[in-house]
């Protein structure tokens, strides 16, 4: 094991510097919510909220993490509720002006959780999804290694997650720990708040050794600071070793009730033999109290020990037993979680601080020691600002008709294929993920030719078996991460990549692809990322009930709404494979700048005819469409006197088509109208109609060009998916309507057995089209 040197100067006056700084951080972070809820004016009477003993336990850790340990290239996920221990640390160092203290929870203020985007000071990563946060890190050194193998320069530095150990509960931990690539990146720590409280309870098991067992099984180095000095002094005395198996052996229960105890009540409660008994008697009751609380996460000298035992070459975590609330008055109490000190108790805990209620937010004096080991912290820590590069220019059309009958999944492959014949520098800036499904989505062709990505290059024992078609070259420059079968794991990394522009100036164009009833499993972390500032492109194919045979399970039905709901993203869903490439080329130049936007691409398995499409010959003709395309929605097929209009979307373009034939053998004329992005178009009428800045880019001469009001008529809307996507198009023209979709589970069958189950086939359509004439 290669350990980190430790160069931190030594003696008792270190740690008397670091123990002041500690005991300001842990006042200005209670002090903030105190003032937050007690202090600041309240009109509507609601709860505002914030964590004080959740701060109170990381305040050790963090403490001696930022004022020792950390340096500029590092970067640190904190824990949702020690946001308040955050801005009190960025306080002291300079990078938070006072009038925000104030401001915790109040709009335009200090966010409940740390956020990259909304915070004033610095933050490295957004958290307060649990789980989601914790497991940031990991990707962002996947990212920044990803990077550097591009040739560009990204740093360097550790990845450190400060995580609960209640948060260890969520699936996403484990999901990503276990992907096998994890085991090699040296430069993920985390570090567990042991404090074995959650929410409501004091969790019943000592569940330690268990997780210890599982970090180790995935090839993490695992550390554990679990007593501190006072109790590692006692243990060497007559009865010691009766004192640590009594801790060691008792429940989490006993040992939180033991906090709440008097030294009398110690005194009774504690001894469980001879030799324990005449230990705690030579104790006097100041020591005696503070022994049972001397755990290891709150022991500078032993959290920096540990610090310096981290081994590069592998990720690390290091369990740090605390006590939640530790140094208030709530320390240990079960129902601790989000309680408040009372007034009497924060004037006390002001006055072992040092401070006054009438002057809470004093910094160190500048001459002082303290002061002086926070200048010399913020320099350590100063990161020059970030200059980025703007992502090489995209063409906005390859300029192929495509012919013959193809998938919109098969023409993501190609599209890809194609951009890096055209702009093979744009193309080099892409990189594409996948949960185990490259092959079945059609992204064979795409990893053959650019290969998959891997720190170190590693031999493709079946390059020379004929009958392989998809070939697993792994090497540094590949441009395609697969990923174990984990949805989470992937819009993970995808938001990470996607941060890239603003963390290291470098900007990546992330696509993910994933099945696309597995979407809205995968949708939480992305949508985390989206918040974080992660932008990229993510892929749901096949979709729908047009994977026919493959049954209920695999029939995605709201997915078509995520882009109307998603903030940050613009969802489309093309109906041919030219609108697949103008949509991704669309998406692809969205990304990597401060106002760009993430996609997602509903793409599914049904093969069409592309001459459908009608893609006109005449260049402005064609640019025309593109750019309808693009914008939401064009005509497709126009009649002189319309009496209905079909609008549909996707895979069900050639059933709107079909159905207008027959219509007009039965004296009907049908416009049809193909809906590329329901968002874009939901967009366009909120800002035709005035609401609000969020729709004032809007194009909303899409609206015009789609559904002119000189052609309006009873509408008919049509797709796989929940017809609620698409019925808000009826109030463009104030015109009556019926929706067609899906809104029940799935069948197994053959694609017009299952079109005509849920009522979206050709003869549903004519039929609702006569009903509303």
């Amino acid at each position: 094991m290669t350990a980190v040197s430790d160069s931190r100067p030594a003696g008792t006056d270190r740690l008397a510097v670091l123990g002041e700084i500690e005991q300001r951080v842990r006042w200005l972070s209670t002090a903030i919510i105190d003032h937050a809820n007690r202090v600041r004016p309240n009109p509507t009477g609601l709860k505002v909220g914030g964590h004080q003993a959740s701060s109170a336990s990381m305040t050790t850790l963090m403490t001696a993490l930022w004022f020792e340990h950390l340096r500029s290239g590092d970067r640190v996920s904190v824990k949702p509720h020690a946001s308040p221990v955050l801005h009190a640390i960025n306080y002291l160092l300079g990078e938070l002006d006072e009038s925000y203290l104030t401001t915790l929870r109040a709009f335009g203020g200090l966010q409940s959780y740390p956020s990259r985007s909304k915070d004033p000071d610095p933050v490295d990563y957004s958290t307060g999804s649990v789980g989601i946060g914790a497991t940031a890190p990991i990707w962002g050194a996947l990212a920044r290694r990803y990077i550097t193998t591009l040739g560009e320069q990204a740093g360097a530095g550790r990845q450190y997650s400060l995580v609960g150990d209640a948060e260890l509960d969520e699936g996403a931990v484990w999901e990503a720990i276990l992907d096998p690539m994890v085991a090699e990146l040296g430069e993920v720590v985390w570090i567990v708040d042991l404090n074995r409280q959650s929410l409501d309870r004091v969790v019943p098991n000592i569940g330690a050794p268990r997780l210890q067992g599982m970090f180790a099984a995935a090839g993490w180095q695992v550390l554990t600071v679990k007593y501190g000095r006072l109790l590692h002094e006692l243990f060497e005395r007559p009865g010691g070793e009766a004192l640590r198996r009594r801790i060691d052996e008792m429940s989490n229960p006993e040992y939180q009730r033991l906090l709440r105890c008097t030294p009398a009540q110690l005194r009774e409660r504690l001894p469980d033999s001879p030799e324990l008994e005449q230990l705690v008697g030579t104790l006097d009751d100041v020591t005696l109290h503070a022994a049972i609380r001397n755990l290891g996460g709150h022991d500078l000298q032993a959290v920096g020990d540990a610090f310096a035992q981290i081994d590069d070459t592998r990720p690390t975590v290091v369990f740090a037993y605390t006590v939640k609330g530790f140094g208030l008055a709530s320390e240990g109490h079960p129902q601790n979680h989000s309680s408040l000190l009372s007034a009497e108790q924060i004037g006390e805990l002001a006055e072992r601080s040092g401070m006054t209620l009438d002057a809470p937010w004093q910094r160190f004096g500048p001459d002082s020691p303290a002061g002086r080991l926070c200048a010399e912290t913020a320099e350590r820590l100063r990161r020059g600002p970030v200059e980025g590069v703007d992502a090489p220019a995209l063409p906005t059309d390859i300029g192929r008709t495509p012919s013959g009958r193809a998938t919109t999944q098969a023409a993501l492959g190609r599209a890809l294929l194609d951009l890096t014949r055209e702009a093979p520098e744009a193309a080099r800036r892409v990189v594409t993920l996948c949960p185990d499904v490259s092959s079945s989505t059609n992204l064979g062709g795409w990893v053959n030719k650019v290969g998959v990505w891997s720190p170190a290059e590693r031999k493709d024992w079946f390059d020379d078996d004929p009958e392989t078609i998809l070939h697993w070259r792994e090497r540094p420059t590949g441009q395609h991460i697969e990923l174990g079968i984990a949805e989470g794991n992937l819009v993970g990394a995808l938001g990470e990549l996607g941060a890239t522009w603003s963390r290291w100036g470098q900007p990546l164009l992330p696509i993910g692809v994933l099945y696309d009833p597995f979407v809205e499993r995968a949708l939480e972390p992305w949508s985390f990322g989206i918040y974080a500032g992660g932008q990229s492109i993510l892929v749901g194919t096949p979709s729908g009930v047009s994977l026919a045979p493959e049954g209920g399970a695999h029939q995605s039905i709201t997915t078509p709404s995520v882009g109307l709901e998603q903030p940050g993203c613009i969802t489309y869903e093309p109906a041919f494979a030219i609108d697949v490439e103008w949509t991704l080329l669309a998406s692809l130049a969205r990304l990597g700048r401060p106002d760009g936007t993430s996609a997602y691409l509903r793409l599914s398995t049904r093969p069409v005819d592309q001459s459908l499409a009608a893609v006109p010959a005449d260049p402005a003709a064609r640019e025309r469409r593109r750019r309808q395309v693009v914008a939401g929605a064009y005509p497709l097929r126009t009649s002189e006197q319309p009496a209905v209009t079909i609008a549909a979307m996707g895979a069900m373009v050639p059933e709107a088509l079909a159905a207008a034939e027959r219509l007009e053998t039965l004296g009907t004329a049908v416009d049809v109208v193909v809906v590329t992005s329901p968002g874009l178009l939901f967009d366009a009428v909120q800002a035709r109609a005035g609401h609000g800045a969020r729709f004032g880019t809007a194009d909303t001469w899409v609206l015009d060009a789609a559904f002119p009001a000189r052609r309006a008529t009873p509408l008919v809307t049509l797709l796989d998916g929940h017809p609620h996507t698409l019925a808000f198009l009826a109030g463009i023209n104030q015109v009556r309507a019926t929706h067609l979709g899906v809104t029940r589970f799935g069948q197994s069958g053959d694609l017009d057995s299952v079109y005509r189950y849920h009522g979206i086939d050709a003869d549903s359509v004519v039929a609702a089209a006569l009903d509303l004439l």
